[in-house]
């Protein structure tokens, strides 16, 4: 059985709604399915999962949550190496530019990411929660 570790962190609860949707999706496709918040979570764990959701809202100037999920996730990305990932998040303002910011970042890393970024406006709607349970039944 697969582990899968769906890490976020989330201000408001939208991505925090996103990320039980990865979990119920990953365990709908037969995985054991964790969610961890970026206190719970750093690079010395990653060998205990095989695959990653990572989730996170786009604050300030369309960017990561900077006090304790962007640390935690640069610490984690030189131990991940060819694990598969994905990502996901909800934002409030501009166009998802911190989402195209982080694939990037996961880019130059090398990191897998497996799956396409599932993103929101505010609150998951049907289609964005349906879309989280696909992302996560992929890890799986």
């Amino acid at each position: 059985m697969k582990k899968v570790a769906i890490v976020y962190w989330s201000g408001t609860g939208n991505t925090e709604q996103m990320a039980q949707a990865v979990a119920e999706g990953a365990r709908s496709a037969g995985a054991e399915a964790t969610l961890l918040t970026p206190a719970d979570f750093d690079s010395s764990q990653v060998s205990r999962f095989d695959a990653f959701a990572f989730g996170c809202p786009a604050m300030g100037n369309e960017v990561l949550e900077e006090l304790d999920f962007e640390p935690m996730f640069t610490g984690c990305t030189g131990a991940l190496g060819f694990r598969p990932i994905a990502l996901f998040g909800s934002y409030g303002w501009g166009d998802g530019e911190w989402m195209r910011s982080w694939e990037r970042t996961c880019e130059d890393a090398g990191l897998n990411r497996v799956h396409d970024s599932v993103i929101c406006c505010e609150a998951p709607d049907d289609e964005a929660l349906a879309a989280c349970r696909d992302l996560g039944a992929a890890l799986a």
